[in-house]
């Protein structure tokens, strides 16, 4: 067994609070997140493509990190597109919302093999931004 497989059987494949659609090509996840609330450890299998209606600020924390090392500022309209790769899951991950209202955003799997064989840096919209805690940019 590969170390992929064993986060498999570790950490959730639910990438998301509630299935809103699903057909043989894309999975819609809705996770809303109440203030000062965190998810569990959850793992991407897929590429995917994350949308925010509303603004937010969420700290994401990769597992084996100490503490919640990325700080994730949404705008209405915010889109973040992600290139898992079909040769291993993502690191198991964490958010959690830092605003002082409820936060919902949409995650959409692309259930179809990537055409990629490793992961790709994030890909994004000027709507939000990615910063590491303590810089300002």
């Amino acid at each position: 067994m590969s170390a992929a497989d064993d986060t498999a059987e570790l950490y959730a494949s639910a990438v998301g609070s509630t299935v809103l659609f699903e057909n043989d090509r894309v999975r819609v996840w809705e996770m809303i997140l109440q203030p000062g609330e965190h998810c569990e450890y959850h793992q991407h299998r897929n590429d995917h493509v994350i949308l925010y209606s509303q603004a937010a600020t969420m700290r994401g924390q990769e597992l084996g990190d100490e503490g919640w090392g990325i700080v994730q500022d949404a705008e209405p309209g915010f889109v973040l597109y992600r290139t898992v790769g079909h040769t291993a899951p993502l690191t198991p991950h964490r958010l959690k919302n830092l605003t002082d209202a409820p936060v919902t955003h949409y995650i959409v799997e692309l259930l179809e093999p990537s055409p990629s064989p490793t992961v790709q840096p994030w890909q994004h919209n000027d709507r939000g931004r990615f910063r590491p805690v303590g810089q300002n940019s």
